[in-house]
């Protein structure tokens, strides 16, 4: 660890990151695969590509729906 950075700013190891697949985070959010690979493609939720598939980290679905929220009226 360096000086200059914050322990609660640094990320967690990656065995401990839970990567999802696009169907799993479909299913976690409701909507269709399709629907999250347009979020993939549209840079809104962040995704690793693996082979030909993608895998999304479960803490970026939860902060994507977090940050989600608006106020209507």
């Amino acid at each position: 660890m360096s000086a200059n950075s914050e322990p609660s700013q640094q990320a967690p190891p990656m065995g401990q990151v839970r990567f999802l697949t696009v169907a799993e985070v479909a299913k976690l959010m409701r909507v269709s695969k399709m629907t999250v690979y347009r979020l993939v493609h549209a840079g809104e939720l962040p995704a690793a590509r693996v082979g030909r598939s993608f895998r999304v980290a479960e803490k970026d679905v939860h902060a994507y729906l977090e940050n989600a929220y608006y106020s209507a009226g």
